[in-house]
């Protein structure tokens, strides 16, 4: 200790270093980034507070240990961000990491797991699904203009139900199948076929569109109660209400006549359409709203095959 410091209660940078445990270098650091104060003896040595320089030090070093950053610190110590604060940023900023790091690894083990004749394709489409969030904002994005003007709560409801969203950690085949379901979207004639699907025609000549969404969403939800049940598709109560909102919303009746109009240029059973509503149903585990379409669409062919 020298003269300077001996009796205003003050520590050398050595002393404070061996206090802490902390190298001088980086007690230096500490100071010229404004996290640890400091003070000049006319020696032109680093002196600090020995009543305050120990427990800041001690509590900058344990927070680096941690994991959090320096301007983080700098805002505890100067008491603009709590320590819990502190803290809680910084596991989720952690999560975040470790979310990221679990979707690449189970992408690897998807490419790692695929026969070498699918490897190379699986490798691609898992390459452009790992901006997690960017992919599932796109699926929905593809969804809002198929199913516009659905009302939004119904929307909501139908993006919560049909488009997969993939846990951090999720398992080989679901990432697989999440990856080759995002690549369908790039398909230029999935909209078209999909959109035929959901409105049967052009939607322009539909006078009553959201009426229309509304009715087959609730046809659909009773179709889903057959699948989950394993009956076969066939005409009943499910499909009537299917066919009135349809022919409610384009001002006319439930017809035969009508019933093979909507099956005049169908797409149900396209293939890109079936593949993507399988891929979906592996994913979520649960019968979708194409499932359930497509259910509806076999019980129609039925019902105009046997009209009796």
């Amino acid at each position: 200790m020298t003269d300077d410091t001996r009796h205003t209660g003050s520590v050398s940078i050595g002393e404070l270093s061996r206090l802490t445990g902390v190298p001088v270098r980086t007690i230096r650091f500490y100071c010229d980034h404004g996290i640890l104060d400091s003070h000049r003896t006319s020696g032109g040595h680093r002196i600090f507070d020995s009543g305050t320089a120990v427990d800041r030090l001690l509590l900058v070093r344990r927070l680096r240990a941690l994991g959090v950053s320096l301007p983080a610190i700098a805002d505890v110590l100067a008491g603009t961000v709590s320590l819990a604060d502190a803290v809680a940023a910084e596991r989720r900023a952690l999560d975040t990491e470790l979310a990221a790091l679990a979707w690449r690894r189970a992408s690897l083990r998807a490419v790692e797991d695929a026969t070498s004749a699918q490897r190379a394709a699986r490798l691609e489409v898992l390459a452009a699904v790992q901006d997690r969030h960017r992919t599932h904002d796109a699926i929905v994005a593809f969804w809002r203009r198929v199913l516009a003007p659905i009302p939004p709560g119904l929307f909501d409801e139908f993006i919560a139900m049909n488009v997969p969203d993939l846990p951090h950690d999720p398992p080989v085949l679901h990432i697989a199948a999440y990856a080759e379901l995002a690549s369908l979207l790039t398909v230029p004639a999935l909209y078209t076929e999909i959109s035929r699907q959901f409105w049967r025609s052009d939607r322009t000549t539909i006078r009553h569109q959201r009426e229309l969404l509304t009715g087959v969403a609730q046809a659909c939800q009773a179709a889903g109660h057959r699948l989950l049940t394993g009956q076969p598709p066939r005409p009943g109560p499910e499909l009537d209400q299917f066919v009135d909102a349809h022919a409610a919303a384009r001002g006319t009746r439930d017809t035969p006549q009508f019933r093979q109009e909507l099956l005049s240029g169908a797409t149900d059973a396209d293939h890109r359409v079936l593949r993507y509503w399988r891929l979906t149903d592996r994913i979520t585990n649960t019968p979708t709203v194409g499932a359930a379409h497509h259910w509806l669409y076999l019980a129609l062919t039925r019902s105009v095959d046997s009209p009796s």
